[in-house]
């Protein structure tokens, strides 16, 4: 009876180490998952990321052509003469125009006392058809008419020759700052003050 209790005895003993073995194997098996699961979360992050170029600001147009116009040195001539005909509002409205801007060197050119005389109060109406000869109704880009010769109808009422297979020229003025932008439109500018056809 002895023998007995003493072989069962040592057949427990021996049970209780493999289970214990099987146990201790089992626990280091989720430490090895945990470990490489936490390399997880910090790829993603990595991938999750911005880029630079995705956060990147896009520069937006805010002004309208009366605003970018009075902006450029260039154009304070212009701006003189597009106020003495009360056109500030027109060129701050809804749009889209495209201006011919002449600059101050363009005005220069005219025969002497020709713009002081346009911004006397009894000569509006002249200086109104001037200015209304060197705006479209609409959006051209300069793009618009490369290689091409077009006849768009200004909102004076004639008509100009734009002529676009070397550059851009307009009744022969050459645009020499293309594609300026503004919210309600765009400006070209130019080296030569345009005259109407006379009616």
């Amino acid at each position: 009876m002895s023998r007995s209790y003493q072989t069962i005895s040592r057949f427990g003993a021996l049970v209780a180490l493999a289970s214990f073995a099987i146990i201790a194997s089992g626990c280091t098996s989720p430490s090895n998952t945990v470990t490489d699961t936490s390399s997880t979360p910090s790829a993603v992050s990595e991938t999750a990321a911005p880029s630079s170029a995705s956060s990147a600001a896009v520069p937006t147009v805010t002004g309208d052509i009366v605003d970018v116009a009075s902006g450029a040195p260039q154009f304070s001539t212009l701006v003189a003469a597009v106020q003495a005909a009360g056109l500030v509002d027109t060129l701050k409205g809804a749009g889209p125009f495209t201006v011919f801007a002449p600059t101050n060197d363009a005005f220069a050119k005219l025969p002497a006392g020709t713009v002081e005389n346009l911004l006397k109060p009894e000569n509006k109406a002249q200086l109104v058809a001037i200015l209304t000869y060197h705006v479209l109704p609409g959006k051209v880009m300069a793009a618009d008419v490369a290689g091409a010769q077009v006849s768009p109808a200004t909102v004076q009422g004639a008509t100009l020759a734009v002529d676009g297979r070397s550059g851009v020229k307009v009744n022969g003025a050459n645009v020499i700052a293309a594609d300026v932008a503004a919210k309600n439109g765009v400006i070209h500018g130019i080296d030569t003050v345009l005259m109407p056809p006379a009616r």
